[in-house]
């Protein structure tokens, strides 16, 4: 690792604080080349009191590869169609960006052909002691669970459907275009992927968008993803940020599920920005 910066564990399995980097700034190459490589071990990097402009947190994102324009663009910010906005916040009787976000475990895009990379959120406001983000490492619940069940799993893929999910959960949101939804037809990925950049292996699965596994029923599929997701959720697994305005958090969706915690929405301003990185096609 480089010495520019130092590194401090968040836990033993997941996450660290990274001391020493301003991502407003100019970065060497040596240095960004070590905080991807700490990015695809430790599956969660923070930043704390970071100074950035919408036009550096793209240029620092885009240092990871392509950046994803969300399928719901009129939630993302105006002249910037990489920054997807995460907020509560209601200006001339309208919402700003994405709001009620998902407080349920997920992995960002995980429902397109090639899955997002990772994401990029920084803290614009927030309010104190709530409105949490958490994450579970989906590379030590695969290592924990049990071997019959980790076999069975590295065999079998599963159907992502983006609009079947947005139809039973999104009922405050306005409804999908027709546009947005032939941009987002079922797709299929294995349960257990090969990340690309380590080779470790990790439990894929986004709970929110598995509508099937591949050969089985809804029906039956549902009672085995909820038995994998309350496992893999547990807090044997999790870290939970605690927000501060100036943060930024930089998360490898490939390794990684996460949620946002609930907050009081009517009294309370937040606001995020959220770049997302495209990704590659998953292999076993």
């Amino acid at each position: 690792m480089t010495t520019d910066f130092t590194l401090t564990d968040l836990t033993p399995f997941m996450g660290a604080e990274v001391h020493g980097v301003d991502l407003g700034a100019a970065m060497p190459d040596a240095t960004f080349g070590a905080i991807k490589r700490a990015l695809a071990e430790r599956s969660v990097l923070l930043f704390r009191n970071q100074d950035m402009t919408p036009e550096s947190q793209i240029a620092f994102s885009a240092r990871f590869g392509e950046l994803e324009k969300h399928v719901l663009q009129n939630f993302c910010l105006d002249g910037h169609p990489e920054i997807f906005v995460v907020s509560n916040i209601i200006e001339d009787g309208k919402h700003i960006g994405a709001f009620g976000g998902s407080k349920e475990f997920h992995s960002d895009l995980a429902y397109i052909p090639d899955p997002s990379k990772g994401s990029v959120f920084r803290c614009l406001e927030c309010p104190e002691g709530e409105g949490e983000t958490e994450f579970v490492s989906m590379f030590a619940a695969l290592d924990a669970l049990p071997e019959e069940k980790r076999d069975w799993l590295s065999q079998q893929s599963a159907v992502f459907d983006y609009v079947w999910d947005y139809s039973r959960r999104q009922t405050q949101r306005p409804p999908l275009s027709e546009e947005q939804i032939r941009n987002t037809p079922p797709v299929t990925h294995p349960c257990v992927r090969s990340h690309p950049e380590t080779g470790r292996k990790t439990l894929f699965v986004s709970p929110i968008w598995i509508r099937n596994f591949v050969g089985m029923s809804e029906e039956d599929s549902q009672p085995i993803l909820k038995e994998l997701t309350d496992f893999a959720t547990g807090p044997d697994f999790a870290y939970r940020h605690s927000w501060r305005a100036g943060d930024v958090l930089v998360w490898d969706n490939r390794s990684t599920l996460h949620k946002a915690c609930p907050f009081d929405e009517e009294n309370s301003r937040r606001l995020m920005h959220r770049t997302t990185i495209t990704g590659e096609q998953t292999i076993r």
